[in-house]
């Protein structure tokens, strides 16, 4: 099926589906893995049109909050570190609850200990089972003493809102699930899905010891998108929030790029009630992001060092040939990604939805490397299988070498002196 949708000289909606239904099972951590094609149509010199898969109108969903009277708006609370400006979710309620006929007693907590009350309550309606609730009261100690960490002067009322409305997201789905289809549209009215990610994950986030790896990539990038190119990043995979945290590195110098990404995700940010509201905000256009590990990384059970999982040979050639075969110019960029602190997974995988959340404030690293070239990588390859495996292992030792740059200015203490030849760090929020 693989090859005869990719001889097409053109993508359908039905043909990008079966090509990507047959991916092996390959996990990003955030939802909305909207599948755009950019391709040139037959006879269009132009630098190339967009098809998009048909995807759920965000209007049509019932019992959403709508109108002036419920709203979500993004307010400063504070002054980060330098110039980085910590922001906080605040919502308005006046009269939702009418509107949308679910409970909005999390809107309402003037303090901590309310916004715990009202989980209590909730259970004792029998709208929140004791188990989400238990998960809800753990992800508020810890998200708290997260954000104390910082030592924002504003701590207390970014976490006060950001919770508050992350619980009003994960009981309004409770109520009323939200199904993902196999292509997602960012959710960003009447509520704002993708900024209540951005701003709950801003403040764990230590802008003065995070770092940007060849910035100008991600400039030329850039403009490779708005001249209607594809991209694809294969990328190591660390946290349940690596697509918050890619796009908070990036929204100073390149927010264009950073919210046209698109986020190949797996079964668990789309099911778990507590990853579905930060899913639901994701989505993109020409740039798609993957982990071809298929999951994320691990500490070795040994030495509890963090070591990028290897690629999936088979999963990259299929995003290759994809790419090969849209119509237009196409690019692939190894992509390494450090960030495993702020929200580590379980360090087995789990098979059942549900896990616990650590988190906490530390810096984290984005480095990106030279775009590869199959054809070259590959040339002195006898076969296809062969050339596979070659590829995967160029894209996965490039982004190894990243990694262990930013691995070095943050965790080596090194900053900005971690640069070298290969990676030239930068801190531009500073």
């Amino acid at each position: 099926m693989i090859s005869s949708v990719a001889s097409s000289s053109y993508w359908t909606t039905t043909a990008v589906v079966t090509m990507f239904s047959a991916l092996p099972r390959t996990t990003g951590c955030s939802a909305g893995c909207r599948l755009p094609i950019a391709r040139r149509s037959a006879g269009d010199s132009s630098s190339g049109s967009s098809i998009w898969l048909n995807c759920w109108d965000p209007s049509r969903r019932e019992r959403e909050i709508r109108g002036p009277k419920a709203s979500a708006v993004v307010r400063p609370v504070g002054r980060g570190c330098g110039s980085v400006t910590r922001r906080a979710v605040l919502a308005w309620d006046m009269g939702a609850e009418e509107e949308v006929g679910y409970s909005r007693c999390f809107l309402r907590a003037r303090n901590g200990e309310e916004l715990l009350f009202c989980i209590r309550r909730e259970v004792e309606a029998g709208k929140l089972s004791s188990e989400i609730a238990t998960r809800l009261e753990e992800l508020y100690y810890n998200y708290r003493n997260a954000v104390m960490q910082s030592g924002d002067p504003s701590a207390k009322e970014i976490i006060l809102s950001n919770m508050a409305v992350a619980f009003d997201r994960v009981l309004l789905d409770v109520e009323d699930p939200f199904s993902f289809l196999p292509c997602h549209k960012a959710i960003r009215e009447p509520f704002d899905y993708y900024m209540f990610g951005q701003n709950y994950l801003r403040p764990l986030i230590d802008f003065r010891t995070s770092y940007i790896g060849n910035l100008s990539l991600f400039f030329d990038m850039e403009e490779k998108l708005k001249r209607g190119h594809n991209i694809i990043l294969f990328s190591n995979h660390q946290t349940e929030a690596d697509p918050a945290l890619i796009s908070l590195l990036l929204e100073r110098t390149n927010l264009y790029f950073a919210e046209k990404m698109a986020f190949v995700a797996g079964d668990r940010v789309v099911t778990d009630p507590l990853c579905k509201p930060f899913s639901m905000g994701r989505s993109g256009s020409q740039v798609i992001w993957i982990a071809p590990s298929g999951g994320r990384d691990r500490p070795d059970p040994l030495t509890g060092e963090w070591n990028p999982a290897p690629f999936d040979a088979s999963s990259m050639d299929n995003m290759r040939r994809l790419l090969d075969h849209s119509g237009v110019v196409g690019h692939m960029y190894p992509l390494a990604l450090l960030c495993y602190e702020v929200m580590p997974p379980p360090r087995e995988v789990e098979k059942q939805i549900g896990e616990r959340r650590k988190i906490s404030f530390h810096g984290i690293g984005l480095s990106v490397a030279p775009k590869i070239n199959f054809a070259e990588i590959t040339a002195g390859c006898e076969n296809p299988d062969e050339a596979k495996e070659v590829f995967s292992q160029a894209a996965y030792d490039s982004m190894i070498e990243h990694y262990n740059v930013l691995e070095s200015a943050i965790y080596g203490c090194k900053g900005l002196n971690a640069s070298n030849s290969i990676v030239s760090l930068s801190q531009p929020w500073l």
